[in-house]
């Protein structure tokens, strides 16, 4: 564990104690991230700040039960989530993630064989961005969580409620759905996939 993940466990567990201080710190050390990974599950929305919100007040009543099993960004990113579908499964009209959401890598791992690995420019961004905003809620979780902080496929199947080898099949669909779609706009011939006896 980094120091930086300790602390936010320790700010936690000291308002759980009685520091209503250590939880203002906690929000300002975290809301950043908060917002913008409810920008990429949801894309640009009037209510981002409201839901974040959503998200501190679910850490505010968690807090007495928290217990630092896991990383606290992966336990933060599991109440993002939730929120997110939530928001989703309200009816809220449906929107693409957003690949311009703050300290968003560009560098979304799709592997070398595929023609998303080489995109470049404003038109080609666009064209990820909106094939990501196309995929199942679960697989567009896994990507984008995938590409935050380099989490792993333990991490991403705490956060989205799933294990591991879920995990490793959604991202592989996710994959080749992206694939399948961007191949034609870039100009890429389709290759079938390949299987072995």
């Amino acid at each position: 564990m980094t120091g930086a993940i300790d602390r936010n466990a320790e700010l936690l567990q000291a308002y759980a104690a009685g520091d209503d201080e250590a939880f203002d710190e906690l929000v300002r050390l975290n809301q950043d991230r908060v917002f913008a990974l409810l920008y990429r599950f949801l894309g640009p929305r009037s209510n981002i700040e409201d839901l974040a919100q959503d998200v501190f007040l679910r850490v505010l009543r968690a807090a007495p039960r928290y217990e630092p099993r896991a990383k606290f960004t992966t336990w933060l990113y599991r109440i993002v989530f939730n929120v997110a579908v939530n928001e989703t499964q309200r009816g809220a009209k449906h929107r693409m993630p957003s690949l311009d959401a703050p300290d968003m890598p560009m560098a979304v791992d799709l592997r070398s064989d595929d023609p998303v690995a080489d995109l470049e420019g404003d038109e080609r961004k666009t064209l990820l961005h909106e094939a990501i905003g196309r995929l199942p809620e679960n697989q567009r979780a896994a990507i984008l969580l995938a590409a935050i902080d380099g989490m792993s496929l333990k991490e991403v199947a705490v956060v989205i409620g799933s294990t591991d080898k879920a995990v490793k099949s959604l991202l592989h669909r996710a994959r080749l759905s992206l694939r399948a779609e961007l191949a034609p706009l870039m100009g890429v011939e389709e290759e079938p996939e390949t299987r072995s006896p």
